[in-house]
């Protein structure tokens, strides 16, 4: 949708095509089923000036569209944690069916190595060589800012060796083009292997920090002063320096999942990748300890407050959240839990069971016992400590963002927890 949305906003003719009925009918209502800061505007707008419209008809658009995008999911295969490339080639059979003239074919899934490759074959069989060229322009939007990453992004990436193609798609990213954004043409494996080296590399950038933030805990150092001090590099950078309950989200999980067993399959060891999996997998796991521990080791009938279930803010995914393991694993130690979040309520209220969801913040402190900060939202930036200790039990905060210190809150009665800082004050 947030592609869709951008290229008609420079100007394109765009059709959003999904065999979701329900999601379509939304959406032709000028419903937004996804939470994406400025998205609804966006759609507002330029279903307004006609540029962009809403369909389950997949055989007129295709027959009717220059390029045709490919953006379906591409989850971890169960049982094994293989891209499932299922709807990819499914997609791909559809379109290959009505295609009436030349046609650039793009994957804009994130696709392991040989998936172009794999759709030329399916094309090749129904269609000649100079009806389709095929190509790969994996994205790079992070939810939350996905819009601003689509207009001002760092790169575009487009694999395709057919000069016709990408004159196409040239013309497609013309803005960009001309605001001199850099292109990088590159082959299909290039292209497909650019986006999971990209993910995997941030990925281990979270899971280093998360253990040298373990590390000073043990040695008395403080981690957010040793990631500033790191990111001052300007080879290092700081971002995704941040210590806390490891990542989660749509992309780096089965990202770095599906690079492992590509390169399993070609023989060949990807060392790194896999502790950084595993790190990320325990850090979750070890959270949930972490909060017992803050607890007096017990949390059994005592009731935990937690603030943000999402994996990040400013959108409503909880896939692959911290809190999709955390909360269980408290509830399972005895712990009665009272959450909110601002954006994310609706979908973990469907994978979240046994706890109580709050309407907002401070109705989740009534009577608890300590309170744990899960995802960093703004607005639980500028907590109202005071009020926040006269509504709890005991005021204990485990603070698994960081957002705060113990300097901060020590005056209003908290003991503080955080990440890869000293011990409780």
């Amino acid at each position: 949708m947030v592609s869709g949305a951008c290229f008609a906003e420079f100007g394109h003719r765009v059709v959003c095509v999904d065999s979701d009925h329900e999601k379509i009918e939304r959406l032709n209502r000028g419903e937004v089923p996804i939470f994406e800061p400025g998205l609804k505007t966006l759609l507002h707008t330029n279903t307004e000036a006609g540029r962009l419209s809403f369909s389950e008809n997949i055989a007129s658009n295709i027959a009717d569209s220059e390029i045709v995008l490919i953006a379906v999911g591409t989850p971890s295969r169960r049982g094994d944690g293989h891209a499932d490339l299922s709807f990819v080639y499914e997609a791909a059979e559809h379109i290959a069916a009505e295609i009436k003239g030349y046609t650039v074919i793009v994957t804009k899934s994130t696709v392991p190595v040989g998936t172009a490759a794999k759709l030329d074959e399916i094309f090749a069989a129904r269609l000649s060589p100079d009806e389709y060229d095929i190509a790969s322009n994996p994205e790079f939007l992070r939810e939350g800012s996905a819009i601003e990453d689509f207009m001002r992004p760092n790169r575009v990436i487009i694999g395709t060796d057919s000069e016709r193609a990408r004159g196409a798609l040239r013309e497609l990213y013309k803005p960009l083009y001309l605001s001199k954004t850099s292109i990088l043409f590159a082959s299909w494996e290039t292209a497909e292997l650019i986006k999971y080296a990209s993910n995997a590399f941030l990925a281990t950038k979270i899971s280093f920090i998360n253990e040298m933030a373990d590390l000073c805990e043990k040695v008395g150092a403080d981690v957010q002063t040793v990631a500033a001090g790191m990111g001052l590099d300007k080879r290092i950078g700081s971002k995704f320096l941040h210590a806390g309950p490891g990542y989660g989200g749509s992309c780096f999980p089965k990202d770095t999942l599906a690079l492992l067993r590509t390169a399993e399959s070609e023989g060949v060891e990807l060392n790194i990748i896999d502790s950084v999996v595993r790190v990320n997998d325990a850090r979750k796991r070890a959270m949930a300890g972490r909060i017992i521990e803050a607890c007096g080791g017990s949390v059994e009938g005592k009731t935990i407050a937690v603030l943000g279930l999402t994996f990040k803010p400013n959108t409503d995914d909880m896939r692959e959240s911290p809190s999709l393991v955390i909360i269980p694993a408290l509830v399972e130690n005895g712990a009665k839990i009272r959450a909110f979040d601002p954006a994310g309520m609706e979908e973990a209220a469907k994978l979240l069971k046994d706890l109580t969801f709050c309407k907002e913040s401070y109705e989740t402190l009534e009577g608890a016992d300590a309170l744990v900060l899960l995802t960093e939202w703004n607005e639980f930036r500028a907590f109202d400590f005071k009020r926040a200790a006269s509504l709890m039990r005991t005021p204990v905060l485990i603070d698994l963002r960081n957002v705060y210190g113990a300097d901060e809150v020590a005056g209003f009665g908290f003991k503080y927890f955080g990440v890869g800082c000293q011990g409780p004050s």
